[in-house]
């Protein structure tokens, strides 16, 4: 007979011999045994991880002349059909070579027939994340109603690239990695019905160089037994999957903490030398790392480790590395190894990173590392004690107080002064009402949106709760609602400039622009109308005021009505002025 490969010999024919998996096992044996299946099952997880073998066992539990059951009974004509890929009702479907619409239609228009000599007829679609859009589109609906004889089942790596239509009307199972626990059973399984003698270490490596898959694993085992022949040994599984023995990173962990560079540099070009890839040996170096940290916080979890045995030798090792150093290890490693897949130069990064690790001033001793916290805080303590008996000695002579009171108190008057609130401009607001005019002001706020328009956004936004109350022919009064956009305004020499660019651009005057909060105007506006009130009646024939016959202005108008009763106001709107007499009581 033509020989096979492991993988496909030692394929799993029922769900007791699945590896992992155990959610994905119990909640499909608990839908066989009380007849609740459905029509469309979706199986994602990485590779290896036996998708297309749950879904091959799950037929056969089907379609078994014995059930739906438990388990398939393998020794009935569908099961053996069924396994050697001859049954008519069990159609494998490889999507990634038949992603055309032309195929998936060929699979609808054989749905509706029966099942030839089977109880169901199962579509196991492979990789079906290669299905094309229109495939997709075609396979919706029968997905969705197929039926009442036919199940789907999807398998793939890829799910996001589902549409979600699809994922929406299957029940979905998501397979996870293998441990490499249950991987070294199933080895061993393997090689005992095979009759090959090995070495539990051997086991090990090949399990950890299989990151999770079965598949993989036994790819690598099939390639070790081609190479050893009738004995698995450690060193024919590392030489054969390319991994690192444990001596090897024993002299290299040996040489950062004597930070040795060249007979660390020298072991990693030794490893290259012989065929190791590089992106692996910082992948590897990681795992090591990762070991020893956790030797040296949790050496009672040594099931856990990956690489290291465990032993004496290695627990002796992480106790001589801090912490603190094994995570920066990991972080520099972890930080190259993201560096290395976009160069050609991979050997470079290696190699730095091994530099940056020996050249790391975190001390490799807790004790160092301990004694010179308790240095510092020692002096700290002894600080704050000279601080204290100063100020007991100022309490007992009764001198100073005051003025370290005051030194306590000025660190707040500055911290608050950012705090303080807006300083009103009092006196440049008077001037602009003295020479404001009518004619100013609906000029700026005739101007006032479009000039806003051409601003930056960021100061648009500043001013956009705004108004220009008073105007005169070089400088007008602009009120904020809120105090702290004014003070901001006012503060920022970007949007004065542009401000007073963007006024001259549009009213051909160089304005200058005076910022009051609106409370703040409302105050100084009150104050010099009663100022100016009071003047003309001290002197009503001033020669100098010519703003008797002239309307009044408009901020004078506005400080009128707010002082009128509101009801006068409305009942004026509505009868007119000369119909309403007001009586006070």
């Amino acid at each position: 007979m033509v020989y096979q490969a492991f993988y496909r010999v030692y394929r799993p024919q029922s769900f007791a011999e699945m590896s992992g998996q155990q959610h994905v096992k119990q909640t499909l044996q608990n839908a066989l045994l009380h007849n609740k299946t459905t029509h469309a099952y979706l199986f994602s997880g990485p590779r290896g991880t036996g998708k297309t073998s749950a879904a091959k066992v799950f037929a056969k539990a089907l379609n078994c002349e014995n059930g739906p059951a438990k388990e398939p009974c393998n020794e009935c004509p569908t099961c053996l059909s069924i396994t050697d890929g001859s049954n008519t009702d069990v159609i494998e479907f490889d999507a990634a070579s038949n992603s055309r619409v032309e195929e998936m239609r060929d699979i609808i228009e054989k749905v509706r027939f029966a099942p030839s000599n089977a109880r169901f007829k199962v579509y196991i679609i492979d990789e079906v994340h290669m299905l094309s859009n229109s495939a997709f589109n075609a396979l919706l609906k029968t997905l969705e109603e197929p039926p009442s004889h036919v199940v789907f089942i999807l398998a793939t790596t890829e799910p996001h690239k589902l549409p979600l239509t699809i994922i929406s009307r299957c029940q979905r199972f998501d397979f996870k990695p293998i441990t490499p626990s249950d991987i070294i059973d199933r080895m061993k399984t393997v090689l005992a019905d095979a009759g090959i003698e090995s070495d539990e270490d051997a086991l090990k490596v090949i399990a950890q160089a299989a990151s999770g898959g079965m598949r993989d694993a036994l790819s690598m085992l099939d390639q070790v037994v081609s190479f050893s022949g009738d004995r698995l040994t450690v060193e024919d599984a590392l030489l054969v999957t390319g991994s690192i023995g444990e001596g090897i990173f024993y002299q290299l962990a040996e040489a950062l903490l004597e930070k040795d560079a060249g007979a660390a540099l020298s072991l990693l070009d030794r490893l290259i030398a012989e065929g190791k890839d590089v992106s692996r040996l910082a992948e590897d170096f990681i795992t090591f790392f990762r070991d020893l940290l956790l030797l040296r916080t949790a050496p009672s979890m040594q099931d856990l480790l990956e690489l290291v045995s465990g032993d004496e030798r290695f627990v002796e090792l992480a106790q001589r590395f801090d912490p603190d150093l094994l995570y920066s290890f990991i972080d520099i490693l972890a930080k190259t190894q993201q560096e290395m897949r976009f160069s050609n130069h991979v050997k470079v990064y290696i190699e730095s990173a091994l530099l940056k690790m020996i050249h790391l001033d975190v001390h490799p001793s807790q004790k160092n590392s301990g004694q010179k916290d308790d240095a510092g805080l020692s002096q700290k303590v002894a600080e704050l004690e000279q601080v204290i008996k100063g100020l007991q000695q100022q309490i007992a002579s009764g001198a100073g107080i005051q003025a370290s009171t005051e030194q306590v108190a000025q660190p707040r008057k500055n911290a608050s002064k950012s705090m303080q609130s807006f300083k009103i401009p009092t006196g440049k607001i008077h001037e602009v009402l003295k020479m404001a005019t009518k004619k100013d002001i609906q000029t700026i706020r005739e101007e006032w949106a479009g000039m806003m328009q051409t601003l930056q956004k960021s100061h648009a936004a500043l001013l956009d709760e705004t108004e220009p109350v008073a105007a005169s022919e070089n400088a007008f009064v602009l009120k904020f609602k809120y105090e702290i956009h004014c003070q901001m305004a006012s503060e920022n020499a970007s949007l004065r400039a542009g401000l007073a660019e963007a006024l001259r651009s549009r009213t051909g005057k160089a304005y200058d622009v005076v910022y009051v909060p609106e409370e703040g105007w409302l105050k100084v506006r009150e104050e010099f109308i009663r100022k100016n009130k009071l003047a003309k009646q001290q002197d009503p024939d001033d020669p100098a005021d010519t703003t008797s016959d002239e309307e009044p202005l408009s901020f004078v108008k506005e400080a009128e009505q707010e002082n009128l009763d509101p009801l006068v106001t409305e009942a004026e709107k509505l009868f007119g002025k000369e119909f309403i007499e007001v009586f006070d009581d």
